[in-house]
């Protein structure tokens, strides 16, 4: 099994940036990619971003301000978000597909909360 735990939330002005990080451990050698999703109240979980080896894919909201990115060394993958808007107000959860018993499964991060307000 894997496990997810994220930092770096909080409270930031429109326009501004935050960092989010995202620290793995358990079997971390079967991970297949990483990815962060966020969930706004009232709405379906959406997913952000995601990284495979060195290649990021994006939500369409999100392209030009956030970037993914992924540390295999130290099984880690960071959320720089820059122009930070109300709408990006969501709790964030980092996930991870990994291998186990044959198949790729999901798991994911507590969650952390991101702010956006004046």
């Amino acid at each position: 099994q894997v496990q997810l735990v994220e930092s770096g939330g909080g409270l930031v002005q429109p326009g501004g940036s935050l960092r989010l990080s995202c620290a793995a451990s358990g079997r971390v050698f079967t991970i297949y990619d990483m990815a962060w999703y966020r969930q706004a109240p009232g709405e379906q979980r959406e997913m952000v971003a995601r990284i495979f080896v060195d290649e990021p894919t994006y939500a369409d909201s999100v392209k030009a301000r956030f970037t993914i990115s992924k540390d295999n060394g130290k099984h880690t993958s960071d959320l720089q978000m820059n122009f930070l808007r109300p709408h990006d107000t969501a709790v964030y959860y980092c996930n991870a597909r990994a291998w186990t018993d044959g198949k790729l499964t999901d798991y994911w991060g507590q969650g952390t909360q991101v702010t956006v307000s004046s």
